[in-house]
């Protein structure tokens, strides 16, 4: 056989392969006694039926493709081993030609990684500012969180809560009938149609009004997108919003923690800076990580971005709690398939295979290791957590999953990872070259 390398590139070698007749008519011919054993022909006792027969019984096609499930993957190994290939997962073969027999395989190799000069990236976190603006939005909406509702004889106010029977139809299909519903009125909202929240303001208690709006072209149903649907509505009862004041008795309202307001106060700041913080950090690790990605040079298998992208669409679905069902149902409510939906996620799965294989050579390229004795520490944290388990019997049986080899080794692993990121941080902060100054002044 012939075998050509036509290009390599993006970690991935790309072979045309040309059998010679005399290796696809042998393959033919053991293809001809494994299905003549197996292959009831009428006049013939099986595996004593000429070939010829055979081949018009079943077509010379399908002989064809039995000798070739056997004949290609022995072809590819051949190749491989011809071309000095080592292979880090299952190829796309194509047969081109059948005559003679033709075919092209793209080959996944490892991916490449060379570091650039990270330790001249240099970067700052953000500063962490909590405004009185800030902690305002957050006492309003404890405020919203404990208020009451008190029925009002006027019309409605954007803000009401009221008590209407509705009636949606678009184009003589039923869209919406419900009695006694309740619904905020809250302008600018798309449900259950943009401007209907809007269409009933001003109407008085016991009114009826009619009218009509345009659903938007990405309606949750596709069909409907861009119709007039006709609403009917009767107001029934309609209650206005009353917020508690802005005292100690909203702070106890929140929590019989909070004594007074200064307490409840300072513990909103305190929260929200440290919610602040946590994003402030992750948004700089980000940063540094992507500058590292960026001055290296990075290659790798479209392989590894497809299985990201499945890894990342199953954690959304178990995020979502969607099931086959769910999933068909949200699918149509966005108008999208399956696959339209992983094809949006390769951006981000491609960001998240490079950043991985970067960070992994840092691990290798800094010596970054983690002890036995800090996943013991860590074991010992995650059991003792405050989110942990509570009891002694489950805290036992939690220590006995957490120590087992293969949760031991994932420990390692994402400690690893922590460790490098750590380490980039440091050196973009500038201040592992300083602990690395003191460290040899020491010396």
């Amino acid at each position: 056989m012939k075998v050509t390398r036509e290009k390599t590139e993006d970690s991935q070698a790309f072979l045309t392969v040309e059998m010679e007749p005399s290796e696809v008519e042998e393959s033919l011919a053991g293809a001809y006694q494994r299905l003549a054993k197996k292959t009831s022909v009428p006049g013939f006792r099986k595996g004593k039926t000429p070939r010829d027969v055979l081949e018009r019984y079943l077509g010379r096609e399908s002989i064809l493709d039995e000798a070739l499930q056997q004949l290609l993957p022995q072809a590819y190994a051949k190749a491989l081993e011809e071309q000095e290939i080592e292979p880090v997962a299952q190829p796309r073969i194509e047969v081109t030609q059948y005559d003679p027999v033709i075919f092209k395989a793209v080959v996944p190799m490892a991916p490449t990684v060379t570091l650039g000069d990270y330790h001249s990236i240099k970067e700052e976190p953000e500063p962490v500012e909590i405004t009185e603006e800030q902690t305002n939005a957050v006492m309003e909406e404890l405020r919203h969180q404990h208020s009451t509702w008190e029925p009002v004889e006027r019309t409605v106010n954007p803000g009401d809560m009221v008590t209407f029977d509705i009636e949606g139809n678009v184009e003589g299909e039923q869209l919406v009938n419900r009695q006694g519903a309740q619904y905020q009125v809250i302008e600018g909202s798309s449900s259950p149609a943009p401007g209907f929240a809007e269409q009933i303001v001003g109407t008085g208690k016991g009114e009826e009004k009619e009218f009509q709006l345009t659903l938007p072209e990405d309606y949750f149903k596709s069909e409907l997108g861009n119709k007039e649907a006709t609403f009917k509505v009767k107001i029934i009862e309609i209650k206005q919003e009353i917020l508690p004041e802005v005292n100690d008795e909203l702070a106890k309202l929140v929590s019989p923690e909070f004594e007074t307001l200064a307490i409840l106060q300072e513990e909103i700041t305190k929260n929200m800076r440290l919610r602040a913080e946590e994003k402030a950090k992750a948004d700089f690790e980000e940063r540094v990580i992507a500058a590292v990605v960026d001055q290296s040079q990075v290659e790798f298998p479209s392989v590894m971005v497809d299985a990201e992208v499945d890894r990342i669409f199953r954690e959304q679905m178990n995020r979502m709690q969607m099931t086959e069902k769910g999933l068909e149902a949200y699918l149509k409510s966005i108008n999208k398939t399956e696959a339209e939906l992983q094809e949006e996620l390769r951006p981000a799965a491609s960001k998240r295979v490079a950043s991985s294989l970067v960070l992994g050579k840092v691990i290798e390229a800094e010596n970054i290791e983690v002890a036995d004795d800090e996943i013991d520490a860590e074991i010992e944290r995650m059991i003792n957590s405050p989110a942990g388990e509570t009891t002694p019997e489950k805290k036992e049986k939690l220590k006995e999953f957490l120590d087992t080899p293969q949760t031991r080794e994932s420990i390692k692993q994402s400690f690893t990872v922590r460790k490098a990121i750590e380490k980039l941080t440091d050196i973009a902060k500038g201040s592992d070259e300083a602990q690395s100054k003191g460290k040899e002044k020491e010396k």
